[in-house]
């Protein structure tokens, strides 16, 4: 049996891994060279602390007030886009306590799950990615969001996770290294994180090693069907038979759903990131800055990472290097000692994560193809939930019980 997968992200390459796993032979198709998509550049976390979908209440009214700011955390450019609209409207219908309340538990139950995962691919010999298991800072410096802080320990706690809220006197005991300006942090010592880089370099020596078919540099043009099965996906290239396909290409997927006729309201969210070798700036812990929406990542030994904003643009607009110059000023404004010059635009990384309209990925077969599974929308969080995602694909792929509910992620719950 035949499995196509189109997208070499970690959704793609942990989708590959587990029908390659359970008997399939795959073939992972990428428009690129699977050396520098979205899976690269992110903070790395594995973090079952992220329970809370992007769809927030308040996030509709902060995003109007951050519109005018080209340096802050969360910015959509405002253009006349019939699918921008659609995911507008439904994502402001969607940011609501609701939501949040019924989004928490199979948020948690799929990051553990892949947490575990990533447990056991940490034991394989030979498949080294930095993992480490120090837990996750989440710093805050305003009353306001330390009042916040207690209500997301409660719930952590509620959802059973290992969860401690912090003064700033014991986060300094924790990070002896610089000085921080804060009030104080939620610890979650249930998240772990890793080198993104070493990750999908690792997963693609594997996969080549179970020779899984790695095509590269050709975009999917469209699909052959047989009824309502897909039968072949055809590339600039090539075509390529199928009696599965995985539609798993991050923020290119609504693309590939629409030559489906299958309505998935999706958007690209740009994101950068800036990585120090060797910089001499020390930090133990992996670090979210609430109020700057910014993301730290000590990683492999010599390397710190900063990284954040949420740009909602077109998948093809060119860099705003003054989100990279709001991502640095946040790191100075909690770590005063912390500082950075602009680095060069090629020192600069950016990348489109998949958002979806609530906050939830996408995950499950198609109606009207019912061979197609889609897997994606997972907004910051792919990578966090990469390997559960593939084993759930391939759990829906064999027709075999689901490793937990996947109700939640109704790849077409959107769908009229």
């Amino acid at each position: 049996m035949k499995a196509i997968v189109v997208g070499g992200g970690i959704i793609g390459l942990s989708s590959a891994w587990f029908l390659r796993e359970s008997g399939w032979e795959v073939t992972v198709i990428d428009k690129g060279d699977l050396l520098d998509n979205c899976s690269y550049g992110n903070a790395g976390y594995v973090c079952p602390s992220h329970f809370v979908p992007m769809a927030t209440p308040g996030i509709v009214k902060q995003g109007f007030k951050w519109m005018l700011n080209s340096q802050s955390p969360f910015y959509v450019k405002p253009r006349l886009n019939a699918a921008l609209i659609q995911w507008g409207l439904q994502f402001m219908k969607s940011a609501n306590a609701q939501h949040v309340e019924k989004s928490a538990v199979p948020l948690r139950d799929i990051a553990l799950l892949s947490k575990s995962l990533y447990d056991s691919w940490a034991a394989t010999p030979g498949f080294d990615f930095a993992y480490e298991k120090s837990g996750l800072l989440e710093m805050f410096q305003t009353e306001e969001n330390a009042e916040h802080a207690h209500h997301t320990v409660e719930q952590a706690k509620q959802l059973g996770l290992d969860v401690t809220l912090l003064n700033k006197e014991e986060v300094s005991s924790m990070e002896p290294g610089t000085e921080l300006n804060i009030r104080g942090a939620i610890h979650f010592k249930c998240d772990a994180h890793l080198y993104p880089g070493k990750l999908m370099h690792n997963l693609l020596d594997n996969l080549q090693q179970q020779q899984v078919q790695l095509v590269k540099n050709q975009e999917v043009t469209g699909f052959e069907k047989k009824g309502d099965t897909l039968s072949a996906v055809r590339t600039t290239t090539g075509r390529y038979e199928a009696d599965l396909v995985v539609i798993a290409a991050g923020s290119w997927s609504k693309g590939l759903a629409d030559m489906l006729q299958t309505t998935i309201p999706m958007v690209g969210g740009r994101g950068y990131s800036v990585t120090l070798e060797s910089s001499g700036y020390q930090l133990k812990h992996p670090a979210i800055l609430t109020e700057g929406r910014v993301a730290i990542t000590p990683m492999d030994g010599n390397k710190l990472r900063f990284g954040g904003t949420m740009e909602i643009t077109s998948l093809n607009a060119p860099p705003n290097l003054n989100r990279v110059k709001g991502i640095l000023a946040s790191v100075k404004n909690f770590l005063p000692q912390f500082t950075i010059p602009m680095p060069d635009a090629s020192a600069v990384w950016y990348g489109y994560r998949p958002c979806s309209a609530d906050g939830l990925p996408y995950i499950g077969r198609l109606k009207k193809t019912p061979n197609c599974i889609v897997a994606t929308g997972h907004s910051m969080l792919g990578l966090s939930l990469g390997p559960a995602t593939g084993k759930l694909v391939s759990e829906l792929a064999n027709n075999t019980s689901t490793s937990m509910p996947v109700d939640a992620f109704n790849a077409e719950r959107f769908a009229k």
